[in-house]
């Protein structure tokens, strides 16, 4: 389930997400916990873009 967060502060954390795994610099393990929250935040900010044009549309 999408959590409540704004667009804004879900790709902020996505773009933080982003920067982690480039580094380079995570285990294996925490390497794949972010890459699931990158996930996350990349589903919640299609959700909400969708939503946007939705009711743009209508």
């Amino acid at each position: 389930m999408a959590e409540k967060v704004s667009y804004e502060k879900a790709r902020e954390e996505l773009t933080k997400v982003v920067e982690q795994l480039e580094a380079g610099s995570a285990t294996l393990e925490e390497s794949l916990k972010l890459w699931e929250r990158g996930e996350e935040l990349a589903k919640i900010c299609q959700d909400l873009l969708d939503g946007a044009k939705a009711k743009i549309e209508k």
